[in-house]
């Protein structure tokens, strides 16, 4: 099987992955690897914006205090300040590449501000309701002007090469590069490097109903957890409060901008309340109270009412103001008859963003030597117990570009990679049960839906573990015996995913941010975080 040596593996093509790649290419070769196009991951889809003090009025300490409520305590402060002190600057980097930011008023403000749940302050900068494919644009233009930067896609990473994949026994759980199934071969490539990153994103999919997109199987979690890193807080994963809710469309999301600029939820018509605002009666705040609130609140109302649905409203603001805010929305929606200015839209929560994951320092180091990883992957103290709207992708730009300047600032101290066994499959064969692992994929998103969702009990908690038991067994000898393809690989790495949310929601016996459960109702006094060892 080929090998290809490089000086480091980026696994991702989002923001984290492409601000690495960019940055580091200023004098190293770098590979990036997409697992379908460069453009599929969760950065194209965020309609949001970018969370940074911008304005006169604002400052890093009310940032930094919005961030902290919205994590309920869990989040490390140092983290904190460190990814808010720099958001002006990758602002700054972000339009110099050609980010197109709305303008603002002409007098004194550079560019539109708009405010989401959450914040005490207008700081979210955007491109109309389609920042991240903006970004994302901008980002693969500048990488494939870039001669240093190879990009590939279709290329489904496996697991991580490590020592005990050397032809010689060469140190402890070094990370050497990856091996990854090339789609357009239909085999295994080993892609070696002085160093790795991973920028895979989150494991959204793992969920029935996520706004996640096809490739959010939580890949970079699932290998860095069998390499021999830790991983931190996998029970908190955030359920965005306003997925459009269509039969036929299963995860457009709904910004949270909306609400921020107006939009109202409401019981719809013929049910006790129908037609009037529900929210006030579950926080003060309203619609802009955090999400894991605005969450909980429409779960319940849903649950309370035996509804399907609740809606979403913003008709009530000028026509004009509507098409020019949410241009995306208003057009997306309109297809589906669906007419903004005029009619609420109906929403459900949908799983959303992983707020745990793989622990990283502020360099985004990993315990292994070689391995660094930046962005929704990670668990790096940013997000705590819930993430504070806009600030993904600003953790993403923040933490590609401390991670490519460790890695440049320390090169001598990274050898470059013994010789690597390639990839064997001369014992396994073609399998003829692909139905296995499609009806295991199903299973595994039904009940972390039913069991591990915005409400949680240790019963379903316990009723989920044991399917896992039953399902890993299963999913292992499927492994060992056939040709892995990208539907196996991605079922081998959700059923990991899965079972380490599970442990995680069991460990805290509390009810913090996104980890609500009825067994244990109250918050504890001291935050601490939950910590895999493998």
């Amino acid at each position: 099987m080929p090998t290809h040596h490089y000086d480091v593996i980026i696994i991702g093509s989002g923001a984290a992955g492409l601000t690495a790649a960019i940055t580091l290419a200023q004098d190293k070769r770098v590979l990036v690897l997409a697992k379908g196009a460069l453009d599929g991951g969760s950065t194209n889809w965020a309609q949001g914006g970018i969370a940074a003090v911008l304005d006169g009025g604002d400052s890093f300490a009310q940032h930094v205090e919005d961030t902290m409520i919205a994590g309920a305590g869990l989040n490390n402060r140092e983290t904190v300040e460190f990814v808010v002190e720099n958001a002006p600057a990758a602002i700054e980097r972000l339009a110099e590449l050609g980010v197109p930011f709305n303008a603002g008023d002409g007098f004194g403000e550079r560019w539109h501000l708009t405010r989401e749940g959450g914040h005490s302050h207008r700081r979210i900068v955007h491109v109309d309701d389609a920042t991240g494919a903006a970004v994302q644009l901008a980002l693969v233009k500048a990488a494939q002007a870039n001669p240093n930067i190879t990009l590939m896609s279709d290329m489904v990473a496996i697991d991580l090469i490590t020592s005990r994949h050397g032809e010689r026994y060469s140190g402890e759980g070094h990370v050497w590069g990856v091996y990854a199934f090339n789609k357009k071969t239909k085999h295994v490539d080993t892609l070696l490097g002085r160093a790795t990153i991973l920028a895979t994103g989150g494991a959204g999919r793992t969920y029935l109903f996520s706004t996640a997109p096809r490739g959010a199987t939580g890949d970079g979690i699932a290998m860095a957890w069998r390499a021999g890193c830790r991983v931190s807080n996998m029970e908190m994963n955030q359920f965005h409060p306003t997925c459009l809710y269509n039969l036929e469309v299963k995860n457009f999301l709904i910004t949270e901008a909306m609400r921020g600029e107006g939009g109202k939820l409401k019981l719809p018509p013929g049910v006790p309340g129908g037609g009037k605002r529900f929210m006030d009666r579950h926080d003060p705040r309203g619609e802009l109270a955090p999400r894991d609130v605005v969450a909980r609140a429409i779960d319940h109302e849903i649950k309370r009412l035996g509804l399907d649905y609740v809606h979403l409203d913003i008709s009530h603001k000028p026509p004009e103001f509507i098409k020019e805010h949410f241009p995306t929305i208003y057009a997306r929606l309109l297809d589906l008859d669906i007419d903004i200015t005029k009619e609420p839209i109906p929403v459900v929560p949908a799983q959303h963003y992983t707020c745990g994951g793989v622990v990283i320092d502020l360099d985004g180091k990993t315990d292994l030597p070689g391995l660094y990883a930046a962005g929704e992957v990670t668990e790096s103290g940013l997000h705590g117990a819930n993430r504070l709207a806009s600030n993904s992708l600003l953790e993403c730009f923040v933490f590609g570009e401390a991670a490519a300047k460790h890695i440049t600032s320390h090169w001598d101290e990274l050898p470059s990679p013994p010789p690597i066994r390639a990839w064997d499959e001369s014992r396994v064969t073609d399998s003829d049960e692909e139905v296995i692992v499609q009806h295991n994929w199903r299973e595994i998103r039904r009940f972390m839906w039913d069991y591990v969702g915005i409400v949680r009990t240790t019963k379903r908690l316990e009723r989920a573990k044991h399917r896992i038991d039953l399902l890993a067994q299963e999913v292992d000898d499927y492994y060992g015996n056939f040709r892995v393809t990208p539907d196996l690989i991605e079922l081998r790495n959700l059923l990991e995913v899965a079972r380490l949310i599970v442990r995680s929601a069991l460990h805290r016996k509390e009810s913090r941010g996104l980890h609500y459960i009825l067994d244990y109702p109250e918050t504890l006094p001291q935050a601490v975080d939950t910590v895999l060892v493998p």
